[in-house]
């Protein structure tokens, strides 16, 4: 990193007095935020902490060669929601990072290195049930934390969802395509949102991660653990519908698997959570599929917007390839429901061909900009 990068300056400065001996540190990765994520290596062979730090950790943490601290601008994103979860999650028996010290005046985390092997990158036909059974298990104990010591989550209320679902309309209709939708077209979409807000309000109301898929679950060999699964990028948690991460995890907005192979697992989850008590023993699992399929379609339209959202606001261009298969999906599964077929067809006729074509345009901007810098 350049030394011109103040808050890189700053970090290393708040990293130096934590340890005894010198320590690497490599970018790693950002997310979808403004986050930068960190791994601090430890260069020599005894391997702690200053035990004269005020952020003195018991033993188990001190013989590590790695950690990972984020780096999070207090101004956009705050740390304590990420502490409190941290603590929240831990305490309900699920494995996390822990937060060994932090600095909240200026947004740093450092916290014990769970790896980056991310669930995504071992999913195949042959893995993938085994997988998301094993993540699936980990959602009674999510749902079950409502609240941190900083109190109770926020709801993911109606005026949420209204936030979340015209962020659609602004970055990848207005924005992207350059595209205003007619009074026609913009009631189409009102009377959408109007049912998936129903759907999502009428069901069992829990604790939820809101990011659960397969980049924010890592697999790790931690053996005091009874599960290889560890959550991530878990911060934005708030108490919404009983199937959002549920769908999150199966119709995930960059991986898709056939529904001979969703169904059985979308069944668990309704039975476990049936066992659980959250969802009520008289709920059928035709009514709980509808809840999760527009569940996901609300997700979905959302994420459209969000990728679009990052590329044009914050420069991470990296989300755009993953906006067809969200877009496929709201086709696909509006399909289903007379109540938003013509809103998937609309999606069809209309918003994927142009997102296409937008696509081709920048490929073909780009070929010439290469072709003119090659002929000079």
């Amino acid at each position: 990193m350049s030394q011109s990068d103040q808050r890189f300056v700053a970090l290393q400065a708040w990293l130096t007095p934590l340890f005894e001996q010198p320590f690497a540190i490599r970018l790693i990765s950002g997310d979808a935020s403004f986050r930068r994520y960190f791994r601090v290596t430890l260069t020599a062979q005894q391997n702690q902490i200053s035990q004269a730090s005020p952020h003195h950790v018991e033993q188990a943490r001190l013989n590590a060669t790695s950690y990972i601290v984020a780096d999070s601008p207090v101004e956009l994103v705050p740390i304590e929601p990420f502490i409190a979860m941290a603590e929240a999650y831990k305490q309900a028996g699920l494995l996390v990072p822990e937060v060994i010290a932090s600095d909240a005046p200026q947004g740093f985390v450092l916290q014990t290195d769970l790896g980056d092997e991310q669930l995504l990158s071992h999913l195949t036909p042959q893995t993938v049930t085994q997988y998301y059974q094993q993540a699936l298990a980990l959602l009674p104990s999510i749902a079950g934390v409502t609240q941190t010591a900083q109190g109770e989550l926020a709801q993911f209320d109606e005026a949420f969802l209204r936030r979340e679902l015209g962020i659609f309309t602004e970055w990848l209709l207005e924005c992207h395509l350059n595209y205003q939708p007619s009074d026609q077209e913009s009631t189409l979409i009102e009377n959408t949102n109007k049912v998936l807000i129903a759907s999502a309000l009428e069901q069992p109301q829990v604790g939820m991660h809101r990011d659960f898929h397969s980049r924010n679950l890592l697999l790790t060999e931690q053996e005091s653990s009874d599960s290889k699964l560890a959550v991530i990028d878990f911060q934005d948690a708030v108490i919404g519908p009983v199937t959002y991460d549920a769908v999150s995890l199966l119709r995930d907005c960059y991986i898709r698997w056939p529904d001979e192979l969703v169904n059985p697992l979308m069944q668990s989850h309704f039975d476990a959570m049936q066992a659980a008590g959250v969802i009520e023993k008289q709920t059928t699992f035709s009514r709980y599929q509808r809840w999760f399929d527009l569940m996901g379609l609300q997700r979905h339209i959302k994420a459209a917007g969000i990728f679009t959202r990052l590329k044009h606001r914050d420069g991470k261009t990296g989300y755009i390839k993953d906006i067809p298969l969200t877009l496929q999906y709201i086709v696909d599964i509006s399909a289903r429901y007379v109540e938003l077929a013509e809103f998937g067809q609309w999606v069809a006729d209309n918003i994927l061909p142009r997102f296409a074509c937008a696509k081709e345009q920048v490929c073909l901007e780009n070929s010439k900009s290469i072709a003119d810098e090659a002929s000079v």
